[in-house]
């Protein structure tokens, strides 16, 4: 079993208020769980109004298919969220 975990930090320059935020990053959240079959959550900087950084993680059976399914995950918001900007992430396996 590889345990495959994704950090991903994110700026959000259009936002000015949480609940704002809290609405950007649900959909998010939403859209990439269901898109992806991994879980997600807000794991930093909760208070910051335009930055947020998530963790995603995957269980597979391959460490391969685990590392690729997390650099989709990161393409996929880089490609389909023109509204947040992808400062930097990592991918880990375990």
């Amino acid at each position: 079993m590889h345990i495959g975990v994704c950090t991903i930090e994110l700026r959000l320059p259009e936002n000015h208020s949480l609940k704002g935020k809290r609405s950007v990053i649900k959909s998010i959240s939403t859209r990439v769980s269901r898109e992806f079959n991994v879980s997600i959550a807000e794991v930093e900087a909760q208070d910051v109004w335009q930055k947020a950084v998530l963790g995603v993680s995957c269980v597979s059976s391959s460490a391969d298919y685990a590392h690729r399914q997390l650099e989709r995950v990161v393409q996929w918001i880089e490609t389909n969220r023109p509204d947040v900007l992808l400062l930097d992430y990592s991918i880990e396996l375990l």
